[in-house]
Order: C-alpha cells, then structure tokens, then sequence
C-alpha cells in the first residue's frame, strides 16, 4: 500500500500503561509525522526526559504540538515502546494495523509556551539598559521578549554619548507587525524619545486594553535634553492613563508634577502619586522614597493609598541599570500571572540580587547580572 500521502488517526498506548493520546499524522515511508490534537501525552518517569518539557505540558493541556517518529533509531532507546493502534485512511480505505515504535525524535514544536512581552525602547550597546536589558530580565523570568526601538544610542559603561530618534512610522510598523503575529502578555515601556513617538505608543497600547502595562520612561544614564516639558505634558496625558504600573524615582515623579503644579518645599509624594493614579493610572511604585540612608526604600501606592513600602540594604554601586532591570521584571512576573504587589515583590527581590552579583564590564558602572542563578557557584578549594 502506497504510504505517501496516507492520513493516519492513532491511538498510543504506553508499554507501561500510561495515558493513551489522540493524534492526526501523516507519513512519508520513513517517519510518522504525529500532530497532537487535544492529547493527554505522558512517559514513564523513566523516558519522559527524551521529550522536551514544553512539548509535554502542550500535549497535556490540549494544545496543537507535534513529534517525528523515526523507526531506524529503534536500538538507541530500546526501552522507551508504544503499541500503536494505527488506523490508515489511503483512497478511501481503512485499515487498522499494530507496530511498535521505540524511539521519539522531537522536532520544533509550533506552540509558544512562554509569555511574550513587548518592550519599546533604545538600543544600548552594553546592554545595561533599554532593549537588551529588557529581553536579558525577561528571559530570566521565563518569558520570550519581543521589542520595538524607540532610539538607537552610542556610548559605553561611563556615559551616553549620543541618542538618534527612531522615526515614529518605523516604531509604529515594528509594533504593528509583531502584534498582528503574536498574542502580548505584557507590556514595557521605557524611553520614548519625542511627542510623536509617545502619540503612537499610546495608540498602539489603546488597542490592547487588557494588556498590562509597564511603563517606566526616565533613565538617568541617557542625555535629558528632550525631556522638557512638552514632552513630559505628552507622556502624562496619552501613556500615563493607560499604564498598570508608573515606575518613577521621586525625582522623576516631581518632575512629572510640575506639569501640573508649581514646584514646592513642602512633601507632595503622596499627593503626586494620588494625581498620577486619578488619572488613570492603577498603581505607581516610587523608587528611592525616603527613609534610613543605609537602605533603599521603594512605595507602592494605588487609589487605597499606600500598600507596599519595601526597604532593601543599599548596595555598593555605582551602578547602571538597576531600574531598567525593576521595570522589565515587573511586567515578565505581571505576564507569569503575578498580580501587581507580588510582581513588584518578586522584581525588587530579582533585582536586588542581580545587583549583588554585578559584574564591571568596563572602565565605569556596575552592570546588573540578569543571569547570576544560571552560573556554577565556586567550588570550594582544598
């Protein structure tokens, strides 16, 4: 019987009698191609470690996955068998055969299992901050970042030297493109750069409504000369009412009120925060409130008022992205499904640690080590 373009419907039924699966394949003589359609896919402890973890939990909740079943690779794992009860639909025709097959080669699975998070924001070639800072935090959060570039920037570990806008139909189109592709857990936003990039932005988000947003817009290792107050006024009335969480240092707040407000002596956090929050925005966290010196403290507030104040042991810096690496955990543990107080808790948390394993890359600041929980500890020396 001709195998070519034969369409199969089969049955598994593990040698050690786990879970059976339902699958749709095809077959080309030498492979059977398995699309798994709802199955309940399991292996014995034994063998399960052949088959990618992702590939397993997408089978197990009924997502759309598939395998390729090579039958010359019987000898590699002779352990690992399955009694295929295979019907063979050629022309037709049904009929049912028995076979076994002892060995599971993967191949890419067309499921995404990681929450994709969107950032825009400017390239920086150290990647202590912006673009490659975001994607670092998210992927050490188990997320897949995508990105939009706002700007693109020149400079090393002691300063920015130069920042070039993006323009805004390119931000727009990167964006666009993306979003008509894939499906967005979340959000971040960090340095937009002009009023037109800010406006197209915040049409873009609009569109998603029930995306969490981070946004986070200041970075102090970037030149302010384009943050005046035209700017600031944009950001505070287009992106600041549809943010989740405003990340600002008390400085950077202050100067968002004053868009609003005449500058004053007396303390007006709170009152700022309030502002930000009748707006329209849902939380605001302040960095660097005040407290002990000895310590960093960090204000969460929302419309009920003050609901997380975190204090973390001041770590020796200096350093260049700390806030960049807060920012882009946040929206990583809002696009795990973390609510807002437990994300932020998470992000300082992450972010405290990566600054204690900081690495000098250069002749200036510290850079956060995203990824210090991926590396081998010393051994101890006899």
């Amino acid at each position: 019987m001709a195998t070519d373009h034969c369409n199969l419907l089969i049955i598994f039924r593990h040698a050690c009698g786990a879970a059976s699966a339902i699958c749709n394949c095809n077959l080309d003589g030498n492979h059977f191609k398995i699309f798994f359609a709802g199955a309940t896919f399991r292996a014995s402890p034994v063998h399960w470690h052949l088959i990618p973890a992702c590939t397993w939990c997408n089978a197990f909740v009924r997502q759309t996955g598939f395998f390729v079943i090579n039958p010359t690779t019987n000898q590699a794992h002779p352990g690992l068998e399955f009694l295929l009860t295979t019907l063979v639909v050629a022309h037709g025709t049904a009929l049912q055969v028995k076979c076994k097959v002892s060995y599971l080669n993967p191949v890419p699975v067309q499921n995404q299992t990681s929450p994709l998070v969107l950032t825009f924001g400017v390239t920086d070639p150290v990647g202590a901050i912006g673009i490659q800072a975001d994607l670092a935090s998210f992927a050490a959060m188990g997320c897949h970042g995508l990105s939009v570039v706002t700007a693109l920037s020149i400079g090393d570990t002691t300063h920015t030297e130069e920042v070039q806008q993006i323009d805004p139909d390119w931000v727009a189109d990167q964006a666009r493109v993306l979003l008509e592709d894939m499906p967005v857990s979340a959000f971040k936003v960090g340095y937009v750069g002009t009023i037109e990039n800010i406006s197209v932005i915040a049409e873009i988000v609009s569109d998603y409504p029930d995306v969490p947003l981070v946004l986070d817009p200041f970075s102090t290792f970037l030149p302010d000369q384009d943050i005046d107050e035209e700017v600031l006024l944009a950001m505070r009335e287009l992106l600041v009412p549809q943010a989740t969480v405003l990340l600002v240092s008390v400085d950077e707040l202050s100067r968002l009120a004053e868009t609003w407000r005449e500058p004053s002596t007396e303390p007006m956090l709170e009152a700022d925060a309030q502002h930000m929050i009748e707006l329209g925005c849902e939380f605001v966290f302040v960095t660097g409130t005040p407290g002990d010196p000895h310590d960093v403290t960090n204000t969460l507030f929302n419309q009920a008022g003050v609901i997380r104040n975190d204090r973390w042991q001041r770590q020796a810096g200096p350093f260049v992205g700390a806030g960049n690496t807060l920012s882009a955990t946040i929206a990583a543990m809002l696009a795990n499904g973390l609510d807002v107080p437990e994300s932020v808790f998470e992000a300082e948390e992450f972010t405290v640690a990566a600054l204690t394993h900081a690495q000098r890359l250069g002749m200036g600041k510290l850079v956060p080590d995203r990824y210090f929980w991926a590396r081998e500890p010393d051994l101890p020396t006899d």
